[in-house]
């Protein structure tokens, strides 16, 4: 479950960034530069998800 909802945001958050530097155009997020900020967020929260293992307890 963590590791799907973390490559959804990985994804959205790339999403977010190429419509941000106008890269994806047809909405109106596309050229705005706070999609090309929140982006890239959104994208380490999603690895970190993703990634994060919680330690064992002894």
């Amino acid at each position: 479950m963590r590791l799907s909802l973390g490559v959804l945001l990985v994804a959205v958050g790339l999403l977010w960034t190429l419509q941000g530097l106008g890269y994806v155009g047809g909405s109106v997020m596309s050229g705005v530069t706070l999609w090309a900020v929140i982006g890239p967020v959104v994208v380490v929260a999603g690895l970190a998800l993703a990634l994060w293992r919680p330690r064992p307890r002894p």
